[in-house]
């Protein structure tokens, strides 16, 4: 019946199931407001957002610049820009460090990765249904 999903697939997945984990911590399980993001920042974006996770200020102005209609709290609409965003600039990271040479190349991005799938992707314990969010979830449909 279902295929087994692409790595890019299971990447789309894991940004969905993270998200609800922390956005179901408190208030409306949809959204996060400025503790939930502080927390996700801290524990899920740690190489990608060094400086950011430290500093109060920095959050805040996150927070401000994707919350776009300006309800103090970020839709996953609206935090996906963030994933949009640091996707992009990690991409413009591995073409600065891209060793030498003919051809496309890529060095490390702000993960410091560089190649190959990340640690976990696919292995013991992986879970598509993440946290227990459902697609028919609670009150919204994809």
């Amino acid at each position: 019946m279902a295929d087994q999903l692409s790595q890019m697939e299971c990447s789309i997945e894991a940004i969905i199931n993270i998200f609800h984990q922390y956005s179901v911590r408190l208030g409306h399980p949809d959204t996060l407001n400025h503790k939930e993001l502080k927390q996700l920042v801290k524990k899920e974006l740690p190489n990608f957002l060094k400086k950011q996770k430290k500093d109060e200020k920095a959050i805040n102005e996150i927070m401000e610049d994707l919350d776009t209609n300006q309800d103090k709290q970020l839709s996953f609409e609206e935090f996906i820009m963030l994933v949009a965003r640091l996707t992009v600039a990690s991409h413009e990271e591995m073409h600065k460090t891209a060793p030498p040479g003919e051809g496309h190349r890529h060095g490390p991005g702000f993960g410091q990765g560089g190649s190959g799938p990340c640690p976990g992707q696919g292995g013991p314990g992986h879970s598509h249904g993440g946290h227990g969010h459902s697609h028919s979830g609670h009150g919204h449909s994809h």
